[in-house]
């Protein structure tokens, strides 16, 4: 399961690298998954967004029993 979740995310770092950030996976846990954003991305007004219509639609496509995608600071 964290495998294909990796997969995904490594397909939308270009993206977010090409906007000055970075993602980066923290764990899966109980159908939700925790990443960490980073560079110009952990600021970016449109974070949510790109997060909710991409990566979760995204990781929900390989995943279908992805629930959430959640933020953290480490």
């Amino acid at each position: 399961m964290e495998n294909k979740i990796k997969e995904v995310i490594e397909k939308m770092r270009p993206y977010m690298n090409s906007h000055g950030g970075n993602i980066d996976f923290v764990k899966y846990e109980d159908d939700i998954v925790y990443i960490k954003l980073t560079g110009l991305c952990s600021s970016c007004p449109h974070q949510n967004e790109t997060l909710q219509n991409g990566l979760l639609r995204a990781l929900q496509a390989e995943v279908p029993k992805i629930k959430e995608l959640i933020v953290v600071d480490l």
